[in-house]
């Protein structure tokens, strides 16, 4: 009982607990080792913002005891990375979320063609129609769907994978007792029933913002790839093809209208050759029937009307967004909200407010300058992996915006010794 009270002390270590764990491991070895650890221990992680190493020198479980009282009473299931169910996908990520909370029967995910289906939530009835019919086909032919539970496209998606009989994992960006939105209690109990609900945030949690982003790369980790079908080229949905590419995931796109905002997310990624354009569940699944054999069974597609008949009330349903917004603060969820302005961070003061790559990337950026992710590698001679997980966590923390072009940009202000002068 002692070690999983440190896995959830650990798990609760700053504002993206997940983000950090896997460098506070590899430090100390158990999160027992971390919770006994001298405080000044601590310090040796420089790298580490400052707020994260401050919240390890409190050594309080009060918050670990509660979670695990209100995981029993409503029935979540806590896997820790020692647990054997631990998906081993998420343990290969550079940033694994050291808690995962189960509601429903976790799949055995490294034994899965999972395939994760992202897009807008305001989509329109094209990209509802198209996500159901999609996921219909690929849970008619042996995957499983993998994505968030937001209005719009992921909803259609699970909806039309489990009108085929299919599995699905839902991934929240709030605590699993939290229902986002406010309409989807329905939606929540035929997920638990045919797959799970899996978060890393501990139940109570309400559904932030910035939560979003960093969940975006346990969907991606969970699958074999990524098929975005609608979204605007600053989305929550290109953020998570971003992590497919930086973890060596497929990505697949919906083609759509060159007109279309909606469009513009998927079109971009073809364009740029970085994902593959698709038609129907077998350009996915034609990648994978080597691998899984047992799994993938090619079948005859519905036909257009049949899938129309089949999906009428979901189109109907998700097309239409409710007219209140249950929780205004998400308005971050699919486009960041933009930085902060006037901002000044002072690195001679708090050298631990930003890693070594976040503050590399930023004073790259001073005066106004905007960068691609190639340029920032050529200036800062950062690997182009750790550049995206860094402006990832940027974008959470909003102090860099992502303009068009994919050009990068920051209203911080920084100060101190610039190390690229």
């Amino acid at each position: 009982m002692s070690a999983i009270r440190h896995w959830l002390w650990l798990s609760t270590r700053g504002p993206s607990p997940g983000m950090y764990a896997a460098r506070i491991l590899e430090q100390f070895g158990t999160p027992s080792a971390a919770y006994f650890a001298d405080e000044k221990e601590y310090d040796l992680m420089a790298d580490l913002p400052l707020k994260v190493r401050q919240a390890l020198r409190d050594k309080r479980l009060d918050e670990a005891d509660r979670i695990l009282h209100d995981c029993e009473q409503q029935n979540i299931q806590v896997l820790t990375m020692q647990d054997a169910a631990y998906p081993e996908r998420l343990r290969q990520l550079d940033h694994p979320p050291c808690v995962l909370y189960v509601k429903g029967k976790l799949p055995r995910m490294d034994e899965e063609a999972a395939i994760a289906m992202v897009g807008a939530r305001k989509a329109s009835p094209y990209g509802v129609m198209t996500a159901g019919r999609l996921a219909m086909d690929l849970a008619r032919q042996g995957a499983l769907i993998v994505s968030g539970s937001a209005w719009g496209i992921d909803s259609a998606a699970l909806k039309g994978a489990l009108q085929a009989g299919g599995r699905v994992v839902s991934v929240l960006g709030n605590g699993i007792d939290v229902v986002y939105p406010t309409g989807n209690q329905d939606l929540y109990a035929d997920i638990a029933a045919a797959g799970a609900l899996v978060s890393e945030y501990p139940p109570g949690t309400p559904p932030l913002g910035e939560h979003f982003p960093v969940r975006n790369r346990l969907i991606a980790g969970l699958s074999l790839g990524v098929v975005v079908v609608e979204g605007t080229i600053r989305s929550g949905s290109l953020i998570t093809a971003h992590w497919a590419l930086e973890q060596n995931r497929d990505v697949y796109a919906v083609p759509g209208n060159i007109n279309a905002p909606l469009s513009k997310g998927p079109n971009s990624l073809i364009r740029r050759g970085e994902a593959k354009l698709i038609q129907d569940a077998w350009d996915i699944l034609e990648e994978y029937e080597y691998l899984y054999p047992a799994k993938i069974h090619p079948r005859v597609p519905l036909t257009e009307e049949g899938s129309r008949v089949r999906l009428k009330d979901t189109v109907s349903h998700l097309a239409s967004r409710p007219k209140k917004k249950a929780k205004p603060e998400l308005a971050g969820e699919a486009e960041p909200a933009p930085s902060p302005t006037g901002l000044v961070i002072d690195l001679s003061q708090d050298p631990g407010a930003l890693t070594d790559d976040e503050a590399a990337i930023l004073w790259s950026l001073q005066g106004g300058l905007q960068y691609t992710v190639d340029d920032l590698v050529e200036r800062t001679s950062i690997p182009a992996r750790r550049i995206l997980s860094a402006l990832t966590m940027l974008q959470v923390r909003q102090m860099v915006k992502e303009e068009n072009g994919k050009r990068f940009r920051t209203e911080i202000l920084l100060k101190g010794q610039n190390p690229l002068k």
